[in-house]
């Protein structure tokens, strides 16, 4: 039951067990910051060698405005206790499928190893020597019977927005994210770092990349600032 496993749309690059994202919609790109930076000039394009120098500096020394211009949009599938993480990134917009209107899928993320509890970042989890077969059996075991138990409560009559109460923060939700180039930037800082929860991590690789196809010379410029 737990591993039920529902086509991901073209496109879309896979993370994890069963999730995705894929960039449904974009507007934008490097030269819509370098032109919003040089209007307040009254200026237009230097040509590609003192743009990039301009998109650096504009990053190196906060003027980060220019980069509200440009925008993102994705389609993404993840673990609810992922988007819990995701959506404290409020300087963006955000609409999720609703348990209460649909019927939720038997789609649950079941990790591939187990990791300890960190004892110093409490947090946290570090690699760990578990038992992962004994622990996924009785893992996918609760997963089962929380889904079990939600279809008995809706066979019994029981609303939607009640039978969703005994489902595990494993299920599987999507939900559209749009967000500008300066919002989406300071969500790859936070979540690629090494603290980040390795599930969200994996998420924002895949999102760097997409980032990195659309905004070659905004993202060049913003790794070697991370870098010094």
């Amino acid at each position: 039951m737990a591993g039920t496993k529902i086509q991901a749309p073209e496109g879309a690059v896979t993370v994890l067990d069963k999730g995705f994202v894929k960039l449904v919609d974009f507007m934008g790109g490097d030269m819509r910051a370098v032109e919003s930076a040089r209007v307040s000039f009254g200026s237009v394009s230097k040509g590609e060698e003192r743009d990039r120098k301009l998109l650096e500096y504009l990053l190196e020394h906060g003027h980060f405005s220019p980069f509200e211009h440009s925008v993102f949009q994705f389609h993404v599938k993840c673990p609810i206790f992922v988007v819990r993480q995701w959506m404290r990134h409020r300087i963006a917009s955000y609409n999720e499928i609703s348990a209460r209107y649909t019927e939720v899928h038997d789609e649950f993320y079941i990790p591939e190893e187990f990791r300890a509890q960190d004892t110093i970042n409490r947090q946290g989890s570090v690699e760990g020597k578990l038992d992962d077969a004994r622990l996924t059996e009785e893992y996918s075991a609760a997963i089962e019977a929380s889904y079990s138990a939600y279809q008995a409560l809706l066979k019994a009559g029981v609303a939607r927005e009640m039978a969703r109460g005994v489902l595990p923060v494993s299920q599987y939700t999507q939900f559209y994210w749009t967000v500008n180039a300066r919002s989406l930037l300071n969500f790859l800082d936070l979540r690629m770092d090494k603290h980040a929860q390795l599930e969200i991590r994996r998420y924002a690789e895949a999102i760097a990349e997409i980032f990195r196809a659309k905004m070659p010379w905004t993202w060049a410029a913003h790794r070697r600032l991370n870098a010094k």
